[in-house]
């Protein structure tokens, strides 16, 4: 009956039209005349009938169960997936498919809950309309189906084929049209949301259904199968734990202990004194202040008579005798002299003694 209705639809637009050609006729759509009466009529079906439905099915039903009855039919459509993989030899799609039905109607209860996704077997939509085309099929002109929407004469050629392997088509009549009612019932509540930005988006919404078609299916059939290409790698380096380039500006290695990495400033004071080799700065022998060098000024106080004689008050080989700097009122004593008090004169005793 369904089937009927739709070719005296098919037929009567065709009459009303007439012959579809002209000059301002899109290349890829020369049935645009035909097919906007099509698409009109289906428009206002789906606004009549499908969307009604879909929003009382929305509102009597619960999301969970909406999305078990979901996930049923899709995981349904899996075999569907496979076989056309197969024939596309797109062995690994063909394989995950068949893992997918398998692990979702076994341990999914029938399909109701899909396991196989965060499991991490990704869906692959399929159908003989891309089969074809991954043949050499060429899709003809762009085509509007009563009541079954956006096609081209190759996909609904596919329609027909996919159909007939669809797993319900071979059930009773009490199983199978209430199924197919159902799995219409619950696509078109998923794509409601759908509706309302088309309605809110296109002008003509029947140049942007054409337009959007057209280059999904052409989108698919050209990434059909082909393997995902590796994302840059943005890690630093040091993150990944790769090897950095020669020539590159990261840290060099160094070879001599304690110096500076390569190309880069060195800030150390150049008149602190390296440690002598072996020695640790932490838990190691405790470091010796430096001795004085020659040629620098004494800051010593020469009344402290305690102290060991600094190195630099030896006069210095060819007998030039170095100028002297002290603080005759007794400044503090250079780093690392610890002076000793001066003894005072006992106040028993006289000079002379």
């Amino acid at each position: 009956m369904k089937m009927r209705t739709a070719a005296l639809a098919l037929a009567a637009a065709s009459l009303a039209t007439g012959c579809a050609t002209g000059p301002d006729r899109k290349p890829g759509d020369p049935l645009e005349p035909m097919n906007r009466a099509i698409f009109t009529f289906n428009d206002a079906l789906d606004r009549t009938v499908a969307v009604p439905i879909a929003k009382g099915y929305q509102k009597v039903t619960p999301q969970p169960l909406r999305q078990a009855i979901s996930n049923f039919f899709s995981n349904l459509g899996d075999l569907d997936n496979f076989a056309n993989s197969l024939l596309q030899l797109h062995i690994k799609d063909a394989t995950e498919s068949l893992m997918r039905f398998a692990m979702n109607s076994t341990f999914g209860i029938g399909g109701l809950i899909d396991f196989a996704t965060p499991a991490g077997l990704p869906k692959h939509k399929q159908d003989f309309g891309l089969t074809l085309g991954r043949w050499g099929v060429p899709s003809g002109p762009y085509l509007v189906l009563p009541l079954f929407g956006p096609s081209s004469f190759r996909d609904g050629l596919g329609y027909f084929v996919d159909f007939r392997a669809n797993p319900m088509t071979y059930l009773d009549a009490e199983y199978k049209y209430p199924l197919y009612f159902l799995q219409f019932v619950s696509v078109r509540s998923d794509l409601l949301g759908a509706t309302t930005l088309l309605e809110q988006a296109a002008l003509d919404k029947y140049s942007f259904v054409r337009d959007a078609y057209t280059q999904q299916r052409r989108s698919l059939l050209r990434n059909a199968g082909a393997p995902a290409s590796n994302l840059p790698n943005y890690s630093e380096p040091e993150d990944s734990g790769a090897e950095a380039p020669s020539g590159a500006s990261g840290v060099a290695p160094s070879t001599v202990p304690g110096a500076a990495p390569t190309g880069l400033p060195n800030y150390e004071n150049p008149g602190e004194a390296a440690p002598p080799e072996g020695a640790s700065g932490a838990g190691g022998a405790k470091r010796t202040p430096p001795a004085n060098d020659d040629g620098l000024p004494n800051y010593e106080d020469p009344g402290d008579t305690s102290a060991p004689p600094p190195a630099s008050s030896t006069a210095p080989s060819d007998g030039t005798p170095v100028p002297s700097m002290s603080n005759p009122s007794g400044a503090a004593p250079a780093q690392g002299a610890a002076p000793a008090p001066s003894p005072s004169p006992s106040p028993d005793k006289s000079p002379s003694q």
